[in-house]
This record gives C-alpha cells, structure tokens and sequence, in this order.
C-alpha cells in the first residue's frame, strides 16, 4: 500500500532544499578542489566530481518519497510530458529549483568568504560545449527512465554514478540542469558559466532531456503508467 502523497507546499519545499544541497556541493567543492590543487585543474575537477555525485546519491535518496528528487526543469518538464506531475504543478517545481540552486550558490559563496553572487567570466560556448550538453542530458534522463521501469530503488545511485562519469567524458563537465546552469553563472569560480552562455546550454539540456523521453516512450511502451510513481514516493 503506497503512502499518501506529499502536498504540493512540501514537495516544492523539498526541491527548493535539494536543489540547494546540490547547488552548494557543486560550486563549494570546485571552490576548495581549486584551491587545494595546486593550479592542477584534473585534481580539482576531481575533488568536483566525487563530492557531486557522492551529493546527488544522498539527496536524491533523502527527497525521493517526498518530491521525486527531479532537482532539475528538465527532469520536471519530461515527467510532466509523460503525466508523472501534472502541468499546473510545474511551474512551482520550477521556481523552486531556480531559486534553491541560486541559495546554494550564495550559501557555497559565504562559506568560502566569496561575494554572495559574481558573474562568471568562464568561457563555456562552441557546438561541442552544447553537443556536450545535449548528450549529457540525453543520458541522464535515459537512465532515470530506465530505471524507473526496470530498477527504480537504483535511480539515486545509477545517477550519482552517471553524472559522475559524464563529468570527465563531455567537454562541458555535464551541466546537464538549467537550474544549475542559471545559478552557476553568478559563481566566477571553478564550476561557473558565463551569463552570455546559459541561453545554449539551457537549449541544449531541454532537447537532449525530451529527446531521451521520447526514445523511452517507444522503447518501453506503455510508459506513463511505469514511471507514475515517481513523483509519489513509490520507488
């Protein structure tokens, strides 16, 4: 017997807060692997990579039976399209992704006795950086839906581990989140992107996301009924 569903007021909360922790991993560990690396970037992104996934695994396992842990639009979006949560509850998912990812850039900032905000100079731009972008997010939405058929209590780990990987195999670092994107570009540290580049990434993130969830909707069909309980707390 599934549990009652979470309100709407806690489920944003949830993701506000997670998007937060995520937001705050990411940025605070590319500030002190920059500076404990000695001016070695692969020990940096390193140190940046580990402690994002090791963060996504705990929080998507600590929201999961709350608000689904999407910590993302793009992940909104596509389960919205597949009827996992309905359209009149995104934009408050949304907002509150937004929102927590800029707190957790501004709680990592304070932490390290940096600005509360600062527009990034790092250049992120060309056709590779949004293939990269693309692929990213092609593959993390393969795997949440994937595994949403097939494995759902492996969702939190497969995309710890994936988000890991594709940290060192795209040439963007895998952004993969346009709330990420949005917040990173008000960091001018090691996990920032400049203002002038979101726009792209952004473009890229929601085509690779609903480009995976088409693919899966013909690859496991009948799809909406599988992943309905992913917003639900029933993985």
């Amino acid at each position: 017997m599934s549990l009652p569903k979470p309100s709407l007021p806690r489920r944003v909360v949830a993701e506000f807060a997670g998007t937060l922790f995520l937001l705050a991993a990411v940025v605070g560990s590319g500030i002190m692997g920059e500076r404990l690396a000695g001016g070695n970037v692969a020990i940096a992104l390193l140190a940046n990579t580990i402690a994002t996934g090791s963060a996504l695994v705990a929080l998507i396992l600590t929201f999961l039976p709350i608000s689904g842990a999407h910590l993302n639009p793009a992940v909104t979006l596509a389960d919205a399209w597949l009827g996992g949560i309905a359209w009149r509850e995104t934009p408050a998912y949304i907002a509150a992704q937004v929102a927590g990812a800029f707190a957790g850039v501004g709680a990592a900032h304070l932490m390290f006795g940096l600005p509360l905000f600062l527009a990034s100079t790092h250049v992120r731009s060309g056709p590779s950086q949004l293939l990269s972008e693309f692929i990213a997010t092609f593959g993390l939405l393969s795997v949440i839906w994937g595994c949403a058929r097939h494995r759902p209590s492996a969702i939190p780990y497969a995309v710890g581990a994936y988000i890991t990987a594709a940290y060192w195999f795209t040439a963007s670092t895998s952004f993969a989140n346009p709330a990420v994107t949005l917040a990173r570009s008000m960091s001018n540290t090691f996990a920032g992107i400049r203002p002038v580049d979101v726009a792209g990434f952004v473009a890229a993130q929601v085509a690779g996301a609903f480009a995976a969830t088409l693919l899966f909707r013909w690859l496991i069909p009948p799809f909406k009924a599988e992943v309905s309980g992913f917003d639900q707390g029933q993985l």
